[in-house]
């Protein structure tokens, strides 16, 4: 553990609001009072995290968005995100951030992006933490809520902004009908990111490569289940962004010795270790680490090699690609 606290990361698969630590929580519920399901002290932080399914997880995901209310709420919970992610040695984050819940509650567009670029530049300044913004379509909400993402995404267009995602439940959203929407953040230049196969089977993983274009998947464990998928991500250099906790957390998979992490390395699939929701799932990023380092057996140049595919895995220009990897080398290799 002394050693992957101390080793430069990156993070692709972190959620703005599901990254919001027990202090922003207790922050924010006592500026917005009126919202007892959201628990503040870390007992019952942790009771309402034992959750019974993914349905029951979103049920606490958006008691927790409710609390985001006006531009101000949304500039402290990410440079807290910034704060908690470079005191792990996080060096660039991909943050998942979804513009449609802020704005369907009256926060403009205009605001919100301006609110984010605000505290990125800060962060930037304060903690040397390169941050950039993935906003993704709240699948649930179909697409009405694909529309505004696509519209603040292409028409505001924070500096910031580098791909466009899609999340909450798998289970009842088909993929194939947010393509248009993918399609044209794509030819933006913009970079598809779905999430796919966590609580769903192989072909959400496919409907989301070849209906949206999907460079990198989010989570994507269930390609474990067929053979033929996991032969085509390989050879095509599609990753996946795996977390191992949170699939536990949510029952996506039962436990982390059956966590299909091992076999979806052995089969040369391209992954990175991600923290998902991490304070509501109890873990962060350094434990993921961990976590991985026991399922795939690794020893520090192993764990060294992970950090390492995250940082070619994402979107960073080359200069932090290259420093980044450059400190990971120097971190290993004093």
């Amino acid at each position: 553990m002394t050693f992957v606290e101390g080793l430069p990361k990156a993070e692709l698969h972190v959620h703005h609001v599901g990254s919001a630590s027990m202090r922003t929580v207790a922050e924010l519920a006592g500026l917005h009072a009126g919202r007892p399901d959201v628990p503040t002290d870390p007992q019952a932080r942790a009771r309402s995290s034992r959750f019974t399914d993914f349905g029951h997880f979103i049920e606490v995901y958006l008691a927790v968005v409710d609390l985001l209310r006006t531009p101000e709420d949304l500039w402290t919970l990410t440079y807290d995100v910034a704060r908690d992610l470079a005191a792990q040695n996080v060096r660039y984050v991909e943050l998942t951030c979804t513009p449609y819940t802020s704005i369907a509650v009256g926060i403009p567009a205009e605001a919100y992006c301006e609110t984010l670029e605000d505290a990125r530049r800060r962060a930037e300044a304060d903690f040397g933490l390169t941050m950039q913004w993935i906003f993704d379509i709240p699948g649930e909400s179909g697409v009405p809520a694909a529309d505004v993402t696509l519209d603040t995404a292409l028409r505001l267009r924070p500096d910031g902004l580098v791909g466009f995602g899609l999340g909450g439940p798998e289970i009842g959203v088909p993929r194939p009908q947010f393509a248009p929407h993918f399609q044209q953040a794509i030819a933006a230049g913009l970079r598809s990111v779905p999430h796919a196969g966590e609580s769903t089977g192989p072909q959400t993983i496919w409907d989301s490569i070849n209906e949206l274009g999907a460079e990198r998947i989010g989570h994507g464990i269930s390609a474990a289940q067929d053979p033929a998928l996991m032969e085509y991500l390989a050879e095509n250099g599609i990753t996946l962004e795996v977390c191992p906790t949170s699939n536990v957390r949510t029952r996506s998979v039962p436990s982390l010795a059956e966590h299909p992490l091992p076999m979806l390395v052995a089969a040369g699939v391209p992954v990175t270790i991600n923290s998902d929701d991490p304070p509501m799932f109890a873990t962060t990023l350094n434990q993921e680490y961990e976590v991985a380092a026991e399922l795939l057996d690794l020893d520090d140049h192993g764990i060294a090699d992970l950090a390492r595919a995250s940082v070619r895995a994402s979107f960073a220009d080359e200069a932090t690609k290259t420093a980044i990897l450059t400190e990971i080398d120097t971190y290993v290799t004093p």
